[in-house]
């Protein structure tokens, strides 16, 4: 058979899309090989913790490996980024937490990201509080002692942060604009280093979760304040909540979930929820999680959407409260 100029076109145009095509997944086939999880922390880091319980939880249910991959870098917009531009074939998640979010609103990357509508919620799995910190050295010992502290000395006091847009940043200027203080902001690149001037002393106060702080906490180094979850919590009981410390509307938790590129098939979503939600009712996973001062949550990819817009008007009214925001 002799092929025309147009007819060779065709062919060759067809044949190429055979190899694209394949890289797609289809719930016949899903997960194939192994899936890789992109998170946007370094090593060690809280999300970073989290994110290797869940994909050694779920990789366990859906009987392939989930490889957790840190890349690091602009409070997670690098991942972000790297993941929006993926294939959307389930095979590379993105492991967002809240401060992900919060991150976006303060520093919008470029081209800014909109994490409820430029990925696919596939569920929420893990959300832990954060704890007000101080250094035992300062003399306080409750929260009302830390506010009067800060109202007779406006703008001299120092908080530390994971950077600016970070969810210790933003838990910290709502703090300002529930007590009516002024503090001075210091960020830090992570927690490690932040909790090491706090522990010297070279800093007030900071709103960290309980797996940074535990050590320091047990050596006598470090005074938990009160905590920012709903209710006391397993690894800190006797720590008050906000609340009952006399700070209300301060309800804030570290949450981590899963996000895949947008257009990634209905049956790929429902395979890596469905495998999140066993995951977080494995006993061994609720204690590795617990052990961390976390707990699993269960909400699927229409309820995780529902709280990511929720997040992010609730953040953006916080930010740009304090002049952060535009």
């Amino acid at each position: 058979m002799n092929f025309g100029r147009r007819e060779f076109f065709k062919v060759t145009a067809a044949a190429a899309l055979l190899p694209a095509a394949s890289r797609f997944a289809t719930a016949d086939t899903y997960p194939s090989r192994p899936v890789r999880l992109i998170i946007g922390f370094t090593p060690g880091a809280a999300s970073d913790v989290v994110g290797r319980i869940f994909a050694h939880g779920a990789g366990d249910v859906i009987g392939q490996q989930i490889v957790a991959e840190n890349k690091p870098g602009a409070g997670s917009s690098i991942a972000a980024q790297y993941v929006s531009r993926a294939a959307p074939d389930g095979y590379t998640l993105f492991l967002p937490a809240l401060s992900s979010l919060t991150n976006e609103i303060v520093n919008p990357s470029s081209p800014p990201l909109d994490m409820s509508k430029d990925f696919e919620p596939v569920a929420q799995f893990a959300e832990g509080p954060f704890y007000v910190m101080v250094n035992r050295e300062l003399g306080v010992k409750t929260v009302a002692e830390l506010v009067a502290l800060a109202k007779a000395k406006p703008g001299e006091l120092t908080y530390a942060s994971v950077g600016a847009g970070s969810l210790p940043h933003l838990c910290a200027v709502l703090f300002e604009q529930r007590t009516g203080t002024k503090w001075v902001h210091v960020p830090y690149p992570g927690s490690p280093e932040s909790i090491t001037d706090l522990v010297a002393n070279r800093i007030t106060m900071t709103f960290a979760v309980a797996s940074s702080v535990l050590g320091q906490i047990n050596v006598g180094q470090l005074v938990p304040l009160a905590t920012t979850g709903a209710k006391h919590s397993n690894v800190l009981p006797k720590v008050p909540t906000m609340a009952e410390a006399g700070i209300s509307d301060f309800e804030v938790n570290l949450w981590l979930g899963v996000l895949a590129p947008k257009g990634t098939p209905r049956p790929v979503i429902d395979t890596v929820a469905t495998a999140a939600h066993k995951a977080a009712q494995n006993p061994d996973t609720v204690a590795a999680l617990n052990k961390q001062g976390y707990e699993p949550i269960d909400a699927g990819p229409e309820q995780f959407g529902t709280n990511i817009r929720n997040e992010i008007t609730r953040w953006s009214d916080v930010a740009r409260a304090a002049g952060l925001k535009s």
